[in-house]
């Protein structure tokens, strides 16, 4: 049994589709009490929005990924009723998670000044897409357009593309990471000065953070700018060999590595002559060399001669390899949620596969079995804990 450490916390989640509720996701893995607060009828967006069109139980399976281990509320905020109960809520929360756009919040009431009257203890963590002021604040929230506006798709592809976006939703992943680690800085504040708090980030904020090394260098020297490498480079910023190269069945990946180093295990006598300037000034000549020699042989024939000389260097497995390796079975990242017969609509019991969260404590994973809510299915218990009426 793992002492969660923010266990006796109860954490409001008024947010949607991604980077709100994971975060909370990621408070509730570490304990806490997480209600998750949605409209009547509809719910969070995320319900019905399916990455990759996959659904269990009439709801998204990237749903179900990201608001495990919550129970759940339905209220319509414009209802004075429903707004008197979350109010009430408030008054026995620690924490409230919102990422509407700049705005709704202080229609409602419900912004942080407005809240902090009700509960001076609460925490109060805000997401936006791009702050709450300046030109972009009212631009739509989502991850492609923030991770454009930070120019982020010009770090990835060779020079021969145009802008190559990462293939995941990283601003919205970072900034829940971001928010989360904000309120439980804000909750051991807390501990010490009995006071809450407002933490606030924004996608744009947690894609500028991302690019740290650069925009701390381009400041210093605007000389330094992004110039991406041949078809092989994996950094704009880095030399070669820095980058994956194919193999005869698959493709391999070469960290930093002296490029004679590299011709003398491999048997690519060219390279033997490179300096380190040269690694920089003819990069795309010794990617290519590289690549026409690592072509010729399976890629463990080459793991077998560089990890022998501890050179940096490893497969880039498929999604398939990457599931099926042993590595991903040890480091134990999968478990399974369910969700009981009575609430389904097939009558039959869920169980559904997913990851967990990526932190061990005192060295258990944060585990946990229960899967997101039905829509309001802890409406009945939740009036019932806090002596609400039951009219609608």
């Amino acid at each position: 049994h793992v002492d969660r450490p923010l266990d006796g916390i109860t954490v409001l989640d008024f947010s949607q589709f991604l980077a709100g509720p994971v975060a909370a996701m990621r408070l509730a893995d570490l304990g806490a009490r997480v209600i998750k607060i949605e409209r009547p009828g509809t719910g969070d967006i995320g319900r019905t929005l399916a990455f990759a069109g996959s659904v269990a139980d009439e709801e998204t399976v990237s749903f179900h990924a990201m608001n495990r281990n919550k129970e759940g509320m339905t209220a319509d905020l414009k209802n004075p009723a429903d707004l008197d109960r979350v109010k009430d809520l408030i008054a026995h929360a620690d924490v409230i998670v919102q990422n509407f756009r700049p705005g709704v919040m202080e229609r409602i009431g419900l912004d942080y000044e407005s809240v902090r009257e009700l509960n001076p203890r609460l925490v109060y963590a805000s997401a936006t897409g791009y702050g709450n002021d300046g030109p972009w604040k009212d631009r739509p929230g989502q991850d492609l357009l923030a991770q454009s506006l930070s120019g982020l798709p010009w770090l990835s592809g060779s020079g021969h593309q145009g802008p190559v976006p990462v293939g995941l939703s990283i601003a919205d992943h970072l900034t829940s990471c971001h928010i989360a680690q904000g309120v439980t800085a804000l909750l051991l504040r807390r501990a010490r000065t009995g006071k809450g708090g407002l933490v606030e980030t924004s996608l744009l904020e947690a894609m500028l953070d991302l690019q740290f090394e650069m925009l701390s260098v381009h400041l210093n020297d605007p000389s330094v700018t992004v110039e991406r490498g041949g078809d092989r480079s994996g950094h704009a910023f880095l030399a070669a060999p820095y980058g994956t190269y194919p193999t005869a069945d698959g493709f391999i990946a070469l960290a930093m590595n002296p490029l004679p180093k590299l011709g003398e295990l491999l048997g690519i006598d060219p390279l033997l002559e490179f300096t380190e300037d040269d690694a920089w000034s003819k990069r795309e000549e010794a990617e290519e060399l590289l690549a026409a020699h690592l072509a010729t042989k399976p890629t463990q024939d080459w793991l077998d001669v560089l990890d022998a000389a501890d050179v940096w260097c490893a497969p880039v497995l498929t999604l398939e390899e990457l599931v099926a390796h042993d590595g991903f079975a040890s480091i134990d990242m999968v478990q399974q949620v369910e969700r009981d017969a009575s609430l389904t609509r097939s009558g039959e019991p869920m169980a559904l596969k997913t990851t967990r969260g990526p932190l061990r404590v005192d060295g258990h994973p944060l585990t946990s079995d229960i899967a997101s809510p039905k829509l309001g299915q802890h409406d009945a218990a939740l009036r019932e804990e806090f002596g609400w009426g039951s009219e609608a």
